[in-house]
């Protein structure tokens, strides 16, 4: 496993900082242009980010000959959870909603083990466990000091998560040595034109101004866009294990800025789930000192 150096550990933090604030501009910007429709502007605006680069680096012949597996993945990994995310952001926290978000390393592991013939040690189903558990605490929270509006904003963020944990394997299992430069151009190629029909039937009728456009912008150029490069760069110099890591960086990012900005409180409950959740995690996935939990499966 590679080292990681200073300025891979800084841009690690710069990457939890910035995908920490997409549940930000999330929480903002939902309520104003509803669900789809702010999807929509933000995989178009993320798209004019990606297109002119997967262009400059001779992507595009590799995007066309994995276009059908590069489309399923931009159901599971944009369209559909993005969609999901926006909807639970109208209706709960920013916080909330990025601890709910660090489920996705153990879903991933799940259906590895379920589907893609990996297997799962007794550490990593003990983690499963209390990741579960962590989950069962934030959903028990009483409304009135979750500030969650839904009962449907918790299930609808998990169901996320776990369309998340499925486009990972495919990536990992369907699209070895497809870069991410084609497979994150095509998802945002593919997603805007998935929604691109529903949004303009949920288009809101007066269009804002100001600073909630500013927010659609951020979310898409900077927080997907960018925010996917960067990952994508990571990933590439230090490998996907050790970049995995804003899993644990993101939830506390996203709630110092829904602290800042939006004074979200921040309840016992939230930190005694996302505590159980982030332990799950990392047992499952074998981030824990001396476990190695994911390994091929023979039958």
């Amino acid at each position: 496993m590679q080292k990681i150096t200073l300025r891979d550990f800084i841009e690690l933090l710069i990457l939890s900082a910035i995908w920490g604030s997409s549940f930000l501009f999330l929480r903002i910007a939902a309520p104003v242009f509803g669900p789809v429709f702010l999807i929509e502007m933000r995989v178009v605006s993320g798209l004019v980010v990606m297109l002119p680069m997967c262009l400059l680096l001779g992507k595009v012949a590799e995007l066309k000959q994995h276009w059908k597996m590069i489309f399923v993945v931009s159901l599971t990994n944009m369209a559909v959870p993005f969609c999901f995310f926006a909807y639970s952001a109208v209706n709960a926290g920013a916080g909330l909603l990025s601890i709910l978000n660090a489920t996705v390393p153990f879903f991933t592991a799940l259906i590895a083990f379920i589907f893609f013939q990996q297997r799962l040690a007794k550490l990593g189903f003990f983690g499963l466990l209390v990741g579960f558990c962590g989950v069962v605490v934030l959903m028990f929270e009483p409304l009135e000091s979750s500030g969650i509006t839904s009962n449907l904003a918790i299930p609808s963020a998990l169901l996320a998560c776990v369309l998340y944990g499925i486009a990972l394997n495919l990536v990992a299992h369907k699209l070895q040595g497809v870069s991410g430069v084609a497979i994150t151009t095509g998802g945002l190629f593919f997603s805007s034109l998935i929604l691109l029909p529903f949004a303009l039937i949920e288009q809101p009728e007066v269009m804002p101004k100001g600073s909630v456009w500013f927010s659609v912008l951020t979310l898409g150029v900077v927080c997907t866009g960018f925010g996917y490069l960067l990952f994508y760069r990571l990933i590439a110099r230090i490998g996907s294990q050790q970049a995995i890591m804003t899993t644990y960086l993101i939830p506390l990012f996203s709630i110092l800025w829904g602290n800042l900005f939006l004074a979200e409180s921040t309840t016992l409950f939230m930190v005694f789930g996302g505590m159980l959740i982030l332990s799950g995690v990392g047992m499952t996935t074998g981030r824990f000192p001396g476990t190695t939990i994911l390994t091929s499966r023979t039958n």
